[in-house]
């Protein structure tokens, strides 16, 4: 299962959890967010650019413009793409070419599984996340058996609300599609600082059958 460990922002909190080798860390470029990537000094810029090849760097946008996107991701070095508006699948395609890609869709009931059919084959990843007023980093949890609705072909992120209490549950979902989870505000000290040792007994336990 993957883990990827989002809303990263304070280099040596990054370096930290880049020690325990998540698969993916994310990096939010959305204004709006308390966890917003603010510009940053060059050597940490760099810095990031040059985490381990292992770990993916994402970058989190919300209806951004494609150029933009490019310039940050070029800036940063990013691997990945992952879009938390209302960004067509079209957008996804051409963000597909070079970057791994995945969309974020709102859940609170069976009937918004329908979204994604029109992303299938645009998007490396789906993340299902709890749906509130703002674009994710809610910390509230949906209802998990909800997820038996979801008939797609492309794997996805579980997120929303995920706690340290919650891996027993995480282990009992069996859905052929499920790629792994995200998690975020529940495992912070502060807006994008990580408690670390709470990160790496979450990762144990998880990895732990």
């Amino acid at each position: 299962m993957k883990v990827k460990v989002c809303g990263m922002r304070n280099l040596q909190n990054i370096n930290e959890i880049a020690a325990l080798s998540p698969d993916f860390i994310g990096f939010i470029f959305y204004e709006k967010s308390p966890r917003f990537v603010v510009e940053m000094q060059c050597n940490e810029t760099q810095s990031i650019a040059s985490l381990p090849d292992g770990i993916k760097k994402i970058g989190v946008f919300v209806n951004e413009s494609f150029e933009k996107i490019l310039e940050i991701a070029n800036k940063y070095a990013l691997n990945g793409i992952q879009l938390h508006g209302s960004e067509t699948p079209l957008q996804c395609c051409a963000l597909q070419d070079e970057f791994t890609v995945i969309k974020a869709f709102s859940i609170a009931e069976a009937a918004d599984f329908a979204q994604t059919v029109d992303y299938e084959g645009c998007c490396d990843y789906f993340l299902f996340d709890t749906k509130t007023p703002a674009h994710g980093g809610s910390g509230q949890r949906f209802d998990w058996s909800l997820l038996d609705n979801y008939s797609g072909e492309t794997p996805f992120f579980l997120s929303g609300g995920i706690d340290l209490d919650d891996v027993e549950a995480i282990k009992q979902i069996k859905h052929p599609k499920f790629a792994g989870v995200d998690i975020n505000s529940c495992f912070e000290t502060a807006p994008a600082l990580k408690n670390v040792e709470k990160v790496r007994k979450f990762k144990s336990q998880l990895m732990n059958s």
